[in-house]
């Protein structure tokens, strides 16, 4: 007989490999995302709310899941094999939007801890009545789970009665995938009318690649084709693979046609014979358990690697977006590094403002020019850069996440960081000049804003203003200007510097918020080589 592997070293294994998946983002827009994220969401679900606390407490009782899709009859089939209403069955759809888990007395205490479902708010309630309020005032139905303790079910089993699969309401589609995923057997639901729809063959067939303790049961079935439509089913699972999964055949009565919510005992018997037998008999509970357990831990050899697989995916990406940004800003830093040493700058106003100095204008209006220049050079720089990444990323599926497509407004524009930091160095540069004079004579110092006006004109200027240098040397001597021109020179390296690499990182600030690394793709493939060791 087959038994559970419980020991702690694979528990460990197991939530070591856990917290993995849950750390694992895919937050990039590319084709395999909503894959990724969708099978990441649904490896959490069955590691927290099955495998986990199943392999923890093997002795708890078995749970089976009752889930299809929309008027399978679902409620009324729970309510028959309990032997009374416990889930409100009736025509209107979705009917049921509280899952409801009914268990014996002994068992209550197995639910009312959060050791499956722990996302879920337990709400416990008398017999409801139609119209009833069955959830606590402001609770969301979607994420309530209604517990029923019944005398009628037999201890050591539990049936859960989850919402439509294919229901029309988001949350109600999300919750019954999560439950379907906490069940130790899948009693999978569909109609005479509805067997061959697409719904119930994407459980049956994840039960399946999963490798679950399943059954299926045709509900609804007119007496006149009872034969025909079971033959048909029948055919129709062999195809799949699935020929040897218990099949269990309900007939379609007054109380399922009208929503009564209650089959005669007779019409069920036999699927609750099975399920009792898979709870109470101890070779039949352990084959169960240990299969569904155990198909999940096998399926993690395939589930783990394209999870890993999706990771690497998204880590390419924003490398390349990565790279389309440092290659347009180190383009542009180069171009404008070389317009700086032509004396690009000093063009335009500023060049008038020189060719003016010192007659017609002021060591403060040449100042005041040739940061303007300065700053529109630089803007000009940051802007070429971010269009060229602009048409980098327009073919880049990636770019498109909602996070990259948007400039955050408090960051405030280019011209104005850029305004702020040419102020920034101006500033600095006079307080330069003011050092290099102070040591002379006061009673023939120049005026330090001269002296920073020749020296920035004689970095920004080029060839043009080589005459700035020799009013340099006249006014300060030839060492000191040479010590300014080369004080002045690394502060305006430093804040070009400081300019371009500001707004390249501002580029990739949302890029980095990502958060897309390299590790997770090693750590989802290491957690599944531990575990597969411990095994």
């Amino acid at each position: 007989m087959v038994t559970l592997d419980v020991r702690p070293q694979l528990l460990d294994a197991l939530s070591a490999l856990r917290d993995r998946v849950a750390a694992a983002r895919f937050p990039l827009p590319l084709a395999g995302a909503p894959r990724a994220r969708a099978n990441r969401d649904e490896l959490l679900a069955q590691l927290d709310d099955y495998l986990v606390p199943r392999l923890r407490q093997p002795e708890a009782p078995l749970l089976a899941v009752i889930g299809g899709s929309t008027g399978a009859g679902k409620s009324t089939l729970v309510n028959s094999l309990v032997g009374r209403r416990v889930s409100e069955a009736g025509v209107l759809r979705p009917t049921t939007r509280t899952p409801v888990l009914v268990c014996h007395p002994e068992d209550h205490h197995w639910f009312s801890g959060m050791r499956v479902l722990p996302d879920l708010t337990r709400v416990w309630v008398p017999q409801p009545q139609p119209g009833d309020e069955l959830l606590l005032p402001g609770e969301n139905p979607a994420r309530v789970l209604r517990i029923e303790t019944v005398d009628t079910m037999p201890p050591g089993l539990a049936l859960l009665d989850a919402p439509d699969v294919d229901s029309l309401i988001t949350d109600n589609r999300s919750l019954a995938a999560e439950l379907i995923c906490a069940a130790d057997i899948w009693v999978m639901v569909t109609t005479a009318a509805r067997y061959a729809d697409a719904v119930p063959w994407h459980l049956l067939r994840t039960a399946k690649e999963y490798d679950v303790t399943l059954v299926t049961v045709l509900d609804r079935v007119p007496h006149q084709v009872v034969s025909e439509v079971s033959r048909q089913y029948g055919a129709l699972l062999t195809k799949a693979g699935l020929g040897d999964v218990p099949r269990f055949t309900v007939p379609e009565l007054p109380e399922s046609a009208w929503g009564g919510g209650l089959l005669p005992a007779t019409a069920v018997a036999s699927l609750r014979t099975w399920l009792i037998q898979q709870a109470q008999d101890p070779a039949s509970r352990q084959y169960s358990l240990a299969r569904t357990a155990y198909g999940v831990l096998d399926s993690l050899k395939s589930r783990m690697p394209e999870l890993a697989s999706a990771a690497a995916a998204q880590y390419a990406a924003a490398l390349r977006l990565t790279s389309a940004v440092d290659s347009a800003y180190d383009s542009e830093h180069a171009r404008v590094r070389g317009r700086l040493q032509a004396g690009a700058v000093l063009a335009g106003d500023a060049l008038k403002r020189w060719r003016a100095f010192p007659l017609d204008c002021t060591a403060g209006e040449l100042l005041d020019a040739l940061v303007e220049s300065l700053g529109a050079l630089l803007l000009c720089a940051v802007t070429a850069a971010d269009e060229r990444v602009d048409d980098a990323w327009r073919r880049e599926p990636a770019a498109d996440a909602p996070e990259l497509t948007g400039r955050d407004p408090a960051l405030g524009s280019a011209e104005h960081r850029i305004g702020l930091a040419v102020r920034r160095w101006r500033r600095e540069l006079e307080e330069y000049a003011e050092d290099e004079i102070r040591h002379l004579d006061r009673s023939i110092a120049p005026d330090p804003e001269v002296i920073a006006a020749l020296v920035a004109t004689a970095l920004l200027g080029g060839r043009r203003a080589r005459t700035a240098g020799e009013g340099l040397a006249e006014r300060i001597g030839v060492h000191g200007a040479l010590r300014l021109r080369d004080r002045g020179g690394r502060l305006l390296a430093d804040h070009l510097n400081r300019v371009m690499y500001t707004e390249r990182e501002r580029r990739l600030a949302p890029l980095d918020a990502l958060d897309v690394h390299p590790e997770p793709q090693a750590e989802l493939i290491a957690a599944l080589s531990v575990l597969q060791k411990e095994r």
